[in-house]
């Protein structure tokens, strides 16, 4: 609340930012969390801030990771001599993309300058 000489205001904030303060947040270990929920008129939660920590089976988790299969290598880029040609390779591909994207534009504007009814569509200067 505001008073002065004149008026006198109130102000409501529901801003609740220090609800969990950014100390205990930035102290938090790995596998640890906080935070706060809401609940409804009729179901009323009575502990709404927490405070927790996940439990990791180390061990279970060691022996899924040697479970893992190794991702096999789907594309070599190296030549007979043993060089690196995957930046060549890309700069191919993206020219061949471009050229059949330009190759895809001339030929329907070709077909669109071909049909009475789509002509109209295109610019005078076409």
């Amino acid at each position: 609340m505001t008073i002065n000489r004149q008026d006198k205001s109130t102000s409501i904030s529901t801003q609740m930012d220090s609800l969990i303060p950014a100390s205990k947040i930035s102290n938090l270990t790995q596998g640890m969390f906080v935070g706060a929920v809401s609940d409804n008129f009729d179901e009323r939660i009575e502990q709404k801030i927490f405070h927790c920590e996940i439990v990791v089976d180390n061990a279970a988790v060691a022996a899924e990771t040697k479970a893992y299969e190794k991702i096999p290598e789907i594309v070599d880029f190296t030549d007979a001599d043993g060089n690196d040609t995957m930046q060549t390779e890309i700069g191919l591909n993206y020219k061949q993309i471009k050229q059949d994207v330009l190759n895809i534009v001339k030929k329907e504007l070709e077909r669109i300058y071909n049909d009475p009814e789509l002509r109209k569509l295109l610019n005078k200067e076409e």
